[in-house]
């Protein structure tokens, strides 16, 4: 069978959009796309290929053996031809922009996201600040920064949602909660909201609770939780090495998702920051969905 000598970037994007966004409804509209162009485009790949890329399973679609070993190329083509069509554009851009994240990102996924932007905007002076929410909105309203991706701010004007984050139990690698058992908190000063909310949900099904330490960064925290001096409760993107999510304690219900908002505090955007916003607004894969 004749084979192409080079894959269709845009049918691509839409197969890869349909996979990270859970399905071709979410893929067509994040893209400004028909659900039937999303569709077109899938079978498009299925005949470049010449086998099947998803099967229904249930009620989703699921990636076939092939469908997998293309997922993860189209996500390397497309983010070289993301980031060779920004660099070629960055030359000409020059200026500054001052980004203002929770620490909660600070180990995962922010180095990676910077260092893309710098290399695509050689020219821009990129400044980053890693804070709690409410001294980064306090900063952004005091005109210290630019742009701040965090919760918290979910009544502003400014609001732009960026993804929707599940809140859970956070231990060393293989920890789990016995009944009853006094339960160690590793958590950060008050007010916080994951460490009251913490603790009001043990209180609430009579967990017996202690805090056993109180640090000062999200940094602190996981080195705590890694080295087992207790348990967090947490906003779950990528998590660092040596530690992960549990399951709830017993009788303890799961906790609502948190959205997490990109904020520019209503001002007029320079073009650094317009790029910087474009680049924040697609929710990057190195932040999955946790079940």
């Amino acid at each position: 069978m004749f084979m192409p000598t080079h894959f269709d970037l845009d049918c691509l994007r839409s197969f890869v959009a349909a996979q990270e966004y859970g399905g071709f409804n979410r893929a067509a509209e994040l893209l400004n796309r028909s659900q039937s162009a999303v569709s077109q485009q899938l079978r498009k790949l299925e005949c470049q290929v010449g086998q099947p890329l998803v099967r229904r399973h249930g009620r989703r679609l699921v990636l076939t053996p092939a469908g997998e070993t293309l997922f993860a190329y189209a996500r390397r083509l497309l983010a070289l031809n993301d980031e060779a069509m920004a660099a070629l554009r960055g030359h000409a851009l020059a200026g500054q922009a001052r980004l203002g994240v929770v620490g909660d990102f600070a180990e995962t996924w922010l180095p990676e996201t910077l260092a893309l932007f710098r290399r695509a905007y050689p020219q821009v002076l990129l400044e980053a600040s890693v804070d709690r929410a409410s001294a980064l909105l306090d900063a952004l309203d005091r005109g210290v920064l630019d742009l701040v991706l965090t919760f918290g701010g979910d009544g502003r004007a400014d609001a732009l949602p960026w993804r929707t984050l599940p809140q859970r139990w956070i231990g060393g690698d293989g920890l789990c909660f016995k009944r009853m058992e006094m339960v160690d908190l590793v958590v950060l000063p008050a007010p916080c909201r994951f460490r009251q909310g913490a603790i009001d949900r043990l209180e609430a099904a009579g967990i017996p609770w202690r805090i056993v330490f109180t640090g000062r960064s999200v940094a602190a925290l996981w080195a705590a939780v890694r080295a087992g001096l207790g348990v967090s409760f947490r906003m779950v993107g990528e998590l660092p090495p040596g530690i992960s999510v549990m399951d709830d304690p017993p009788g303890v219900p799961r906790a609502p998702d948190v959205r997490v908002s990109i904020h520019d505090g209503g001002r007029p955007a320079s073009d650094p920051l317009v790029q910087l916003k474009q680049m924040l607004e697609t929710p990057p894969a190195l932040i999955p969905a946790v079940g």
